[in-house]
């Protein structure tokens, strides 16, 4: 082979390696669902949008630090909790996007996930947020920052921190045998249209009155839509929340487009809002 030929090819694999190298980076930058959805991994800290699982991590990473105003954290009294959000470089990160109607969501959950919290801090300018917390029994407890910084995706920081006093009982999560719930006078049915995992899923909620069984057609806003969905794997490490597919519906149906990333049992939180009073209601599923 002549010398004219064994450049033509050096040449011709060196554009095919450049073109490969571009394409990953691409797709790793990329977030596939506009920010429905986030989920949250302890290894890394910070995750993107996207229909659950561990997502690529942006160009910038992100960091939280959840600090408390006192000195040990007891069950039954109050905290303040502060929240700083920085980049990478520790710089603090100034402007963020409002996510139905929020700055900042704050998701706590407890070891079982027994103990469901979905607050939100109030921003005091250069990336800090604060809010005052508390914890109905001792254990291990997980902290979870949901938040769009401007010009960015969806992200979840999170962390567990430890809470003096009786701990609640060390159960085993389970699938609920029937996905039938009553809260705060409201009869709320649960279907979904598969239970496979990395499958697209419809959750619908249909809402009555726990009474009556006549339904409930005038649901209003929370948080700028009929309703809102948080979802955990039993182990908290997979952190799902998801937006109606209709978010100006009123009921008896609220429908949420997700899916699950990985097979196992999950705990999910519906909440919606009636005659002024936001009602939560729980429901654990197993995804095969």
């Amino acid at each position: 082979m002549n010398i004219h030929k064994i450049g033509l090819i050096t040449a011709m694999l060196a554009v095919l390696l450049l073109s490969a190298c571009g394409s990953v980076r691409e797709a790793s930058s990329k977030s596939p669902h506009g920010g429905h959805e986030a989920s949250s991994s302890p290894a890394s800290g910070d995750e993107h949008s996207g229909h659950g699982g561990k997502m690529p991590e942006a160009s910038t990473n992100l960091k939280a630090s959840f600090t408390f105003g006192s000195t040990s954290l007891k069950a039954n009294e109050k905290s303040e909790l502060t929240i700083q959000i920085a980049d990478d470089a520790g710089k603090p990160v100034t402007d963020f996007q409002v996510n139905h109607e929020k700055l900042l969501h704050l998701i706590i959950v407890n070891h079982n996930l027994s103990s469901f919290q979905h607050i939100h801090p109030a921003y005091q300018g250069n990336g800090k947020f604060t809010v005052s917390a508390s914890f109905d029994a001792g254990g291990d407890y997980k902290l979870i920052a949901d938040f769009i910084p401007s010009g960015g995706t969806s992200t979840t920081l999170s962390q567990w921190v430890k809470v003096a006093g009786k701990e609640a009982e060390h159960t085993v999560l389970k699938a609920d045998a029937k996905l039938r719930q009553e809260v705060s006078g409201k009869a709320v049915e649960l279907s979904l249209s598969s239970t496979k995992a990395k499958e697209e899923v419809t959750l619908s909620f249909t809402i009555r009155d726990a009474q009556t069984n006549k339904e409930i057609t005038n649901l209003q806003p929370y948080l700028g839509a009929v309703g809102h969905v948080v979802i955990l794997s039993a182990d908290a490490e997979q952190y799902i929340h998801v937006h109606p597919l209709e978010e100006k519906a009123t009921g008896p149906v609220a429908k949420f487009a997700t899916s699950f990333p990985e097979a196992g049992i999950y705990k999910l939180w519906g909440q919606f809002q009636h005659n002024g009073e936001v009602f939560t209601v729980p429901f654990v599923v197993d995804v095969k």
